[in-house]
């Protein structure tokens, strides 16, 4: 019996997290680590903070440099540390 996807097996297949963020390590072969910057509002004082995350993210072809702006996405686990990807230069550094 042929088993069909539900709507709903098909829209979480979909949906991955995506980053926005700048290279702040390219030296390594295959890999860059991008950090990502957020403001979040303290859940008591409602001050703004900044906060940061870093995450190794695969290149295949080493096309990203120090500082350009990328976007990221989320896969399956590629090493230890490495569960992102490279998607795109968004913009190059100066």
């Amino acid at each position: 019996m042929e088993e069909t996807k539900t709507q709903d097996q098909t829209d979480a297949r979909a949906v991955r997290k995506a980053r926005v963020g700048r290279v702040v390590s390219d030296k390594m072969n295959k890999s860059i680590v991008v950090k990502t910057q957020v403001n979040k509002a303290h859940a008591q004082y409602g001050k703004i903070e900044l906060r940061s995350t870093r995450y190794m993210a695969h290149d295949e072809k080493n096309e990203a440099k120090l500082g350009d702006l990328v976007r990221i996405v989320e896969t399956r686990p590629l090493s230890a540390r490495k569960r992102w990807r490279l998607i795109e230069i968004v913009e190059r550094a100066k």
